[in-house]
């Protein structure tokens, strides 16, 4: 077994939440300088990022803002950068983000 193989198969072990396509709101700054917020759905949740389900590509390694439940005094705001951008046979996007590490 390689490196890689191993660790894979830590990140199938730890902790995923499958979101059942909860939306989110999500702020980032787009290539042209300009604040982006969108309420989009969120595929599924890890210990170390999120899988996203958007109408628009964001650019990779680009620093994203995530709210989860926005409306609620107790909401939870996270942080993090894209990982991947794909674009998906409907024409939408799968977009992965890495989140960074809280104290």
């Amino acid at each position: 077994m390689n490196e890689n193989g191993g660790d894979e198969l830590e990140r199938r072990k730890s902790f995923r939440l499958d979101m059942e396509k909860e939306l989110i709101d999500i702020t980032w700054t787009d290539e042209s300088g300009r604040e982006q917020r969108k309420k989009i759905a969120c595929l599924d949740f890890a210990r170390g990022g999120l899988r996203l389900d958007c109408d628009v590509a964001i650019a990779l390694n680009t620093e994203v803002t995530v709210v989860f439940k926005s409306a609620s005094t107790n909401s939870q705001k996270l942080y993090g950068k894209v990982l991947r951008c794909i674009k998906q046979d409907s024409g939408w996007f799968e977009i992965a983000i890495k989140l960074e590490a809280t104290n």
